[in-house]
């Protein structure tokens, strides 16, 4: 199946710009480092494969982090607005010169480590900009991301509104859970998608599963090449000298599996290596979460910690991508 990507690769790289799709123009919100917009661009590399550009252009984007605004300017090359959604809204495209939608919403208030509060979170509760968003843009589709614990039955009230109001504004609302490693990347990482398509867009169909179990890319696979090399602030390959601790997130990997889920709020216990006497670095967890090498943090160790941890992994989002594409 791998080697059924890779080809379908290398013909969308070769064909002639005329044969191509036309740019579809992309509102991001929510936006962070960047991985849900790298993945929906595509155009890069990971651990020696090409994911072929996709026809999305990301024409505006938010965040309210000014750190991982930085980070997305100096590597997506393009604006972002910093500050609060409700406060940069005015600065929205006009909805004619709007195709699609993405975001992954805040997920404190939803996570099985937040506070339990649902979408009644203020963080959480962040979903109702992106329905206001939709109903004044008027796109041919939307994908929210959020996480596993939305599909949790204490979380049934708020899965239930979410869908309303989207599909209060007239979209076909589908929603599906994804887990990471069967598209590539060597993570244990599972999200809910949420799509919706206008009315006269054909119904979104998943992305197919590129790797079973069996062949899922483990921890020695995507990482062995960095176990010598010495710190690198540069490269972002630094790691926490915290201690050990009974927190949540000492866990030391195993070689021949994937990597356990990147977290953002780690505070010093992100997980350590499966074979050296250290916790993984900045790069390695950045490499478990699909970003090609050429993708730089310009954060220290913490910040850059946070921003892969919350980000989107632009593999999965870019298979997203390819599935969205075939429909529009």
């Amino acid at each position: 199946m791998l080697q059924t990507v890779e080809n379908d690769q290398k013909i969308a790289d070769t064909r002639p710009t005329s044969a191509k799709q036309k740019k579809q123009k992309v509102v991001s919100m929510f936006s962070g480092c960047g991985g849900m917009d790298l993945g929906f661009m595509g155009g890069f590399e990971f651990l020696g494969k090409r994911y072929a550009r996709n026809p999305f252009e990301i024409t505006w984007a938010n965040d309210l982090n000014p750190a991982a605004c930085r980070t997305y300017k100096e590597n997506l090359k393009h604006n972002i607005h910093v500050g609060s959604v409700w406060d940069v809204m005015g600065t929205l495209p006009q909805a004619d010169d709007v195709d699609v939608v993405v975001g992954g919403f805040p997920c404190q208030d939803i996570s099985v480590n937040g506070k339990g509060r649902g979408i009644s979170g203020a963080r959480s509760g962040l979903y109702r900009a992106m329905v206001d968003v939709v109903d004044s843009l008027k796109p041919k589709a939307f994908v929210a991301e959020n996480v596993k614990g939305l599909l949790m039955k204490h979380n049934t009230t708020s899965l239930e509104t979410v869908l309303r109001d989207f599909s209060a504004l007239g979209y076909e609302v589908s929603f599906q859970l994804y887990h990471a490693a069967e598209y590539g990347v060597p993570q244990s990482r599972e999200r809910v998608f949420i799509v919706g398509t206008a009315p006269g867009i054909p119904s979104f169909r998943p992305p197919t599963k590129t790797h079973e179990a069996k062949s899922w890319i483990n921890s020695e696979m995507a990482l062995s090449d960095l176990e010598n090399m010495e710190e690198n602030p540069e490269f972002s390959h630094i790691w926490s000298k915290a201690k050990r601790s009974p927190d949540q997130g000492d866990r030391r990997l195993k070689a021949d599996r994937v990597g356990y889920t990147i977290r953002a709020e780690c505070h010093g216990n992100i997980q350590w290596h499966y074979d050296l006497d250290r916790r993984i670095s900045m790069r390695e967890a950045a490499r478990i979460q699909s970003f090609p090498d050429d993708f730089i943090f310009h954060s220290r160790l913490r910040e850059t910690e946070r921003q892969i941890g919350n980000a989107v992994p632009p593999i999965l989002a870019w298979h997203m991508a390819r599935a969205l594409k075939e429909i529009l």
